[in-house]
């Protein structure tokens, strides 16, 4: 046998052991067998360099140093999911779903919803090409290398997979591993990590991947993305993955009818303490591929999968003090600080009290005994109080009249549950907070610049607004503490480069109340540049898609404020971007514009999000559902007989796709 072949058959080998070990959980040799070839093959790569793969299991040890983990745009996004709390919330969920599918039968996958990171992984011809985090949804962290230390994911496929794909899943962390972890950072006197997701999480961040691959990390897959994928329902897409080598849970069950998803729901809440793992609720999918594909998405979720949560764990703890926190926005924000509990895996010493109306309502008092729960929310709140334990000499709360920042007098309006400070341009926490908020990753993506340096900056009176963060020198700040010379090169580098960032994306930056990512988009889009969206009427933005009186007025509230216009007069003159360079980038030609096209079906020559692209690239509006403001639909195979339905009743014209192609061809 040759040195290659030798390489190539030990790898093979310790591939599968790794397998049998951390996937399977049924190890066919001892630690021991596996360290000597592991060994052995270390030796033999050592003396033949020319033999090197990435994806050698002597890279599991990890090793290499990642100073700055490359954000990577996701191909296909990462949703989240809609939680629901009952089962009505749930029977609710179907009742939408067969409106649309037409009340056909549906089947359901159920599968434990796992509390970890969440993990995209990209497989090119049977191989781990690349490991991006959730990040937004739209794009993550390239944390490759750390992954690849995890025994559980493998780096080679075996059996039918297709060329191309991806699978995502959790990273997490097993109780007994975490416990093991904590154990070692008591014993030498470190401080415990609070919970198994936040560690998990954490440890996709170290730079050093020889750290991650000494943690017990684990990885559970349950989700293919791709075009062509070789599944007709999500539950054969699970066993799949399994046979494709993917630790894929066996807890997940197909079920028939509701009726069985809401026993898989009752048996798992009793059992779930059961599970080496947390866990905390179901998720479930409607099972038929083609019937999610015509539900498609909202802006957040998909319309095809709901998340069941278990009630969630509620702890006693007494209320030291009530303290006040200003927003970006000016919005009064009251906080509970407790006698510090434990509850769900964290150590929980703070909890959100909403607001006046809440406090008043619960009646609640400093000294109380009070009930902390934390269920959807990643903030716990406080859900009722002991009357049985009030201390006698109570006094009831008073709720703050002046900000507790610059003293000014609250207001409240109309209508509205908080208290808000109306000193916009004053006050220091809504001053920093809009900074903050202008360089988020989502906005403007200052690389260098976080939020603990632009409160820096403002407390050594470098920075009163965002545009003044274009006027900053690098002997400015590289004095300032934490600081160092390349610190303040990639800050100044980072202001710099935001310059490059779109229009739609400044506009969210600027942090006009209501005006959020996807409403951003559309003004951007509709107006083309700030000063025409800064001489928008109330009529002329209403009219604009999906843009109320609400976020009108916030608009004109904005752009009438003297100090903003003058802020926006200074970014231009710096080089942000303050108009679309074109209509659109991508945009191919305008025949479809004012046009709203639904797509539904299976079709030969395009997948659906090609048809989509198609339709949005020529200038169109792709609707979800057929209404009396679709313009036609493009049909294909199986169309859903919901929408065919409505679409005849509507007389709304539908066409083949090989129709759509025609007509964006004659018109190019």
């Amino acid at each position: 046998m040759d040195v290659l072949q030798k390489i190539q058959t030990l790898r093979d080998e310790l591939n599968l052991h790794n397998y049998n070990y951390y996937v399977l959980d049924t190890p066919t040799i001892s630690d021991y067998e596996f360290d000597i070839k592991l060994k052995e093959l270390q030796e033999l790569e050592a003396k033949h360099p020319e033999f090197f793969d990435e994806n050698s299991p002597t890279l599991r040890v990890g090793g290499s140093i990642t100073k700055n983990f490359e954000t990577v745009q996701h191909e296909y996004r990462m949703y989240s999911l809609d939680n629901s709390y009952s089962k009505e919330d749930l029977l609710d969920w179907e009742a939408r779903a067969q409106k649309i599918l037409g009340n056909v039968p549906l089947e359901y996958t159920c599968e434990l919803k796992y509390d970890g990171a969440s993990i995209s992984i990209l497989y090119e011809n049977g191989r781990l090409k690349r490991a991006v985090t959730r990040g937004d949804g739209f794009q993550g962290d390239d944390v490759t290398n750390n992954v690849k230390t995890i025994k559980a994911v493998p780096v080679k496929l075996k059996g039918d997979f297709p060329e191309k794909f991806e699978i995502r899943g959790e990273i997490i962390l097993p109780f007994a591993g975490f416990e093991k972890m904590n154990q070692e950072l008591i014993e030498i006197g470190e401080t415990p990590y609070s919970n198994p997701r936040n560690t998990a999480s954490g440890s996709l961040k170290l730079q050093d991947s020889a750290e991650v691959a000494k943690r017990p990390l684990d990885c559970l897959l349950y989700s293919l993305i791709g075009n062509n994928l070789p599944i007709q329902s999500q539950f054969e897409g699970l066993e799949k993955a399994r046979n494709w080598g993917f630790k894929v849970p066996t807890q997940s069950k197909l079920a028939k009818n509701i009726d069985e998803v809401f026993e898989f729901i009752n048996y798992w809440d009793k059992h779930r303490h059961e599970l080496p793992y947390e866990t905390d609720g179901v998720v479930v999918k409607i099972n038929n591929i083609h019937q999610q594909e015509e539900l498609g998405y909202t802006a957040k979720s998909p319309r095809w999968a709901m998340a069941y949560k278990f009630k969630a764990e509620q702890v006693s703890t007494q209320l030291n003090s009530i303290s006040y926190q200003v927003g970006r926005t000016g919005s009064i924000t009251p906080v509970a600080n407790l006698e510090p509990v434990q509850l769900a895996g964290t150590i929980v010493k703070r909890a959100s009290l909403h607001n006046a109306d809440q406090i008043e309502k619960l009646d609640i008092r400093i000294g109380d005994e009070v009930f902390v729960e934390k269920g959807g929310e990643i903030i716990p709140k406080i859900i009722a109080v002991d009357l049985s334990k009030r201390p006698e000499n109570s006094q009831k709360t008073i709720y703050i009249t002046h900000c507790p920042e610059c003293a000014t007098e609250l207001e409240r309006k109309e209508g509205e549950a908080n208290h808000y400070c109306p000193n916009f341009y004053g006050c220091p926490p809504q001053i920093i907070g809009r900074i903050q908020h202008y360089i988020t990753r989502k906005a403007m993506d200052i690389e260098g610049l976080g939020g603990e340096t632009v409160a820096l900056l403002y407390t050594n009176k470098l920075v009163t607004s965002y545009a003044d963060l274009y006027e900053l020198k690098k002997d400015q700040v590289v004095v300032l503490e934490r600081m160092a010379d390349k610190s303040a090169d990639n800050l100044i580098s980072g202001i710099q480069k935001s310059k490059e960032i779109s229009f739609d994306r400044v506009l969210y930056a600027l942090g006009i109340r209501y005006v959020g990512e996807t409403v951003a988009k559309k003004l951007a889009k509709h107006y083309k540049s700030i000063d025409a969206l800064a001489n928008a009427s109330l009529e002329e933005l209403v009219t604009v898609d999906e843009i109320g009186i609400k976020i009108a007025q916030s608009v004109l509230e904005f752009f009438e404020n003297q100090e903003n216009r003058s802020n926006i007069e200074r970014l231009k003159a710096h080089g942000v971007q303050m108009e679309l360079l074109q209509i659109d980038a991508t945009l191919v030609s305008s025949i479809l514009e004012g046009k709203t096209i639904v797509v539904s079906g299976v079709f030969e020559k395009f997948s659906r999000d090609e048809l989509k692209k198609a339709i949005e690239d020529n200038g169109g509006k792709v609707g979800s559902s057929i209404s009396a403001k679709t313009s036609f639909v493009i049909a294909g195979d199986n169309m859903g007989p919901a929408k065919l339905e409505k679409a005849n009743q509507l007389k709304i014209p539908i066409i083949s796709e090989t129709d759509f192609e025609e007509m964006i061809n004659n018109n190019k």
